[in-house]
């Protein structure tokens, strides 16, 4: 029970990344059908932001959560780009999609080796968020509190710009029905551009999440993009709350399969779960309620 206990804060933690790393990919490939084999090397963008503002800017302990907003601008800047300049000619061809942006993940990777070299990097954390706090037996570290509350504080800030705000609720109806949206007058490249954009920035603060973990290389982000799309098929296309209660569930069945296996055999453990899921449930947790006809 002991064991169990303890592994809680790593299970909420490896959550709380998933849900970072999926939050971005679940509404470009839930509205848009885009399927973003880049959006790994978007999270890799990310955490070398956090290491670029510590190493070259000087700025040490304040590096990591000044490069969140900044991290967020350039991921979102690149994101847009991606979309303007080659994703939106793709659009309705999914598996087009899928090998273009695959090629795009493959030169940003080259592109991380000829800038900051192959080897593995470190990004120190910020002395307060260094240590734990022990609560009721168990030790709870100052980063991975800090990566759950980044995840909480992600998912808040897109319900309110998704329920609240006027480019919020143009984004839903697209998402519901695209075709209708655009006879009703809403500017539904201009959406899609906008959804690219702030899925790609969201990306970049989970690169930035990352670096805290460990360290960060070209290919940190290949790691991480089947169990993002593992969280999007899961919980539902375009689906928020779907997205955190899959991340948090593959989260903790990783921690604790790994807490009797090892991590390879784990990973077969969490795929094994998944297939059985989707075989009983394929829509996922939520499915979205749309008025089109096909």
């Amino acid at each position: 029970m002991d064991a169990l206990l303890a592994q809680l804060p790593t299970a909420a933690a490896i959550g709380a990344v998933l849900l970072l790393a999926a939050l971005g990919l679940n509404f470009t490939f839930g509205q848009m059908g885009v399927i973003n084999m880049a959006h790994g090397e978007f999270i890799m963008v990310g955490a070398y932001t956090a290491f670029a503002l510590q190493s070259w800017a000087g700025l040490g302990g304040a590096a990591v959560p000044a490069a969140l907003p900044v991290a967020f601008a350039v991921t979102a800047l690149l994101g847009l780009a991606l979309e303007r300049g080659l994703i939106w000619h793709f659009y309705g061809r999914p598996l087009d999609t899928l090998l273009l942006t695959f090629g795009v993940s493959l030169v940003l990777q080259q592109l991380a080796r000829d800038v900051f070299g192959a080897p593995n990097v470190d990004v120190a954390a910020p002395p307060w968020l260094s240590g734990g706090t022990e609560v009721l037996g168990v030790q709870l570290h100052h980063s991975r509190l800090f990566i759950i509350a980044l995840a909480a504080a992600a998912v808040a800030a897109i319900a309110y710009y998704i329920g609240r705000s006027r480019s919020g609720r143009f984004m839903r109806a697209v998402l519901h029905d695209r075709n209708l949206a655009a006879t009703s007058g809403i500017a539904v490249g201009r959406v899609d551009a906008a959804t690219f954009a702030i899925g790609s920035g969201l990306a970049g603060v989970a690169g930035v999440a990352l670096a805290l973990i460990g360290p960060i290389g070209p290919s940190i982000g290949t790691s991480y993009i089947v169990d993002a799309f593992l969280v999007v098929v899961i919980g539902g296309l375009g689906r928020l709350q779907g997205a955190v209660i899959a991340a948090f569930a593959l989260g903790a069945l990783n921690a604790y399969a790994e807490l009797w296996t090892d991590a390879s055999l784990a990973k077969v453990v969490v795929f094994a779960v998944v297939i059985a899921f989707l075989q009983a449930r394929p829509q996922g947790l939520f499915t979205v309620r749309t008025r089109a006809l096909a």
